[in-house]
């Protein structure tokens, strides 16, 4: 009764119809535009150097994904994802100034993931393009703050275990004590900006070859051990120079970490190509 009475109104089928045709970006345009207090905050947090620009790089791999996909946006979005993205929103909205800005800024980059898995074409599974959204958010320093030590602690233990068959080697927290010499493992060597970019790999990889939800996300624990080994790999080579008194130089130091990210990231594109068992 009532939708026959709402279609014997000719605004209303005229509204109706208006929003039937609307271009997907402009839905898209529209959940970004209104969870703009967020994007200024990230903004801010990024140019204040308080945190690594790092989430650009997502942005950017995001845009790119909706440039090449522009032309095969869902005219009728996943109704699940876009009531998704609407109440995140949402609550994004309400929790200004009742959360801390990041837990809001989490709940603005979930809409805006929702909203892309919701118009993005049935190729693009959902999961690497959340990850995306997630790593833009500028949260290296906070993951710093509250992983960093245990991280470097578990690194520096690791390297003791490797480096004991050639040095005297004692560990004190995160420092080791190699034939006398004292080296610290400092924030850089935590890994923190290593994980970042192994995901921030996985996902695009992933995009890439047309991974499914659940294949990308079944190889996540593949991509943590990556990480893991090649930033022990890193601190124990670093530390074995520090011990040999060829203390690592600047250059050198960046060189060794350029070296073994290229071949954790090699490492990971591998496991997100690589065919599943049984696939020819």
């Amino acid at each position: 009764m009532t939708q026959s009475r709402l279609l014997d109104m000719p605004r209303m089928v005229e509204w109706a119809i208006r929003v039937e045709r609307t271009p997907s970006l402009a839905w898209l345009a529209c959940v970004a535009v209104a969870l703009l207090p967020t994007w200024i905050w990230m903004a801010q947090r990024m140019l204040d150097r308080s945190d690594d620009p790092l989430g650009l790089l997502a942005i950017a791999a995001l845009a790119v994904l909706c440039w090449q996909c522009r032309q095969q946006l869902r005219a009728s979005p996943r109704l699940g994802w876009l009531a998704t993205a609407l109440a995140a929103a949402l609550a994004s909205t309400l929790a200004i100034g009742l959360l801390p800005p990041l837990l809001v800024a989490l709940l603005a980059v979930t809409a805006l993931g929702a909203a892309l898995a919701a118009f993005l074409p049935s190729r693009v599974d959902s999961a690497p393009v959340l990850g995306l959204s997630l790593l833009s958010l500028p949260w290296l320093a906070s993951l710093q703050f509250y992983a960093g030590y245990p991280l470097r602690v578990l690194t520096a233990e690791a390297s003791r275990w490797l480096l004991a068959p050639f040095f005297a080697v004692g560990r004190d927290g995160s420092a080791l004590r190699v034939d006398g010499h004292m080296v610290i493992v400092d924030a850089p060597c935590s890994g923190v900006q290593m994980l970042w970019l192994a995901y921030f790999t996985a996902c695009v990889v992933a995009l890439a070859t047309g991974r499914t939800s659940r294949s990308f996300l079944t190889r996540l624990p593949a991509v943590s051990a990556c990480v893991l080994a090649g930033n022990i790999v890193r601190n124990t080579l670093l530390v074995a120079l520090e011990a040999c008194g060829h203390g690592a130089s600047g250059p050198v130091h960046e060189a060794v970490g350029l070296v073994v990210l290229a071949e954790v990231c090699g490492a990971i594109a591998w496991v997100m190509d690589a065919r599943e068992p049984g696939h020819v």
